[in-house]
């Protein structure tokens, strides 16, 4: 793996803990000399990740579209920063600079990206993994609702466990190194993509 794309608030959020997952996750990253895929923002939990990163000499690359660059301010100190023409360019964009996929706390957004990346796992479109990283119980009550949908069976839990879901970011890249993607695919082959 040489790149991890990282999905977070383009807020702070509500408690200080927040931030301190988003620096514990940006030191474990270069301390594994992953760089950050991201937002390209210079707010919030996105701006912190990124300002981290680089503060420890690590790369960091952001993925903006046009619309956004003004309204979340894009970030002007990173490794490498594309402005792309839509949303839809920028999520593609990240997905092939990247090698795996963390959602931390944050809004719709965050929620929107992680679903679908994990989604396009489910359909055999990639066999990166992709986690949420746990901070201060953030996603409980989403895991324990994705585990409802599988025991309702609406979702195999050979994907359900796709989603890889741990509270340190150092646990969350050591199950990442050792990810297998699971046999069994959804209606596409990896060459229908």
């Amino acid at each position: 793996m040489n790149n991890i794309c990282v999905y977070c608030g383009s807020s702070p959020g509500r408690i200080e803990v927040y931030a301190d997952g988003a620096r514990a996750l940006a030191r474990a990253l270069v301390q594994r000399d992953l760089g950050l895929v991201y937002g390209g923002a210079s707010i919030g939990l996105m701006g912190l990740i990124a300002d981290t990163v680089l503060q420890l000499g690590g790369r960091a690359v952001g993925v903006i579209p046009q619309a956004l660059a003004r309204k979340e301010v894009a970030h002007k100190g990173l490794t490498e920063l594309h402005i792309t023409q839509s949303m839809h360019e920028r999520k593609t964009l990240m997905a092939e600079l990247s090698d795996g996929f963390i959602a931390m706390p944050g809004g719709i957004g965050t929620f929107e990206e992680i679903f679908e990346i994990w989604t396009w796992a489910q359909l055999g479109i990639h066999a990166k993994p992709c986690g949420l990283l746990n901070v201060a119980g953030y996603f409980d009550a989403l895991t324990l609702f994705l585990d409802h949908a599988a025991a309702e069976q609406f979702l195999k839990p050979q994907h359900r466990s796709v989603l890889i879901v741990e509270q340190e970011p150092l646990a969350l890249l050591d199950r990442f190194a050792s990810y297998e993607p699971p046999g069994v695919q959804k209606w596409l082959d990896a060459d229908e993509s």
